[in-house]
């Protein structure tokens, strides 16, 4: 998982609100441009940071998952040397459950 600091991160705190928002707002919120936030959504979705939401398809409504949590929680850690970013999150997520 390749993460872009610090606007992923930034994102994934907007939404760990537990609403769903667009791009337009989360771009707002971080005071970011946001064709960029649009591009990085579907990045975080992928990774499973996120997820879409609707009522529709493609609705442009995100909303954040377990595993962004978790990953918010352990953004200190993330571009440590030693640290495997992804493996530290699934280990977290099976501690949780």
């Amino acid at each position: 998982m390749k993460l872009t600091r610090p606007t992923d991160f930034q994102i994934l705190e907007v939404l760990s609100g537990g609403e769903r928002n667009n791009a337009v707002n989360i771009a707002y919120e971080i005071d970011k441009n946001r064709s960029y936030i649009n591009t990085r959504l579907p990045v975080l979705a992928d990774y499973g940071l996120i997820r879409s939401v609707g009522p529709a398809p493609n609705s442009g409504l995100y909303q954040i998952t377990e595993k962004g949590r978790v990953a918010v929680d352990l953004q200190d850690r993330y571009g440590e040397a030693a640290v495997d970013f992804d493996s530290l999150i699934a280990q977290e997520l099976s501690n949780r459950d």
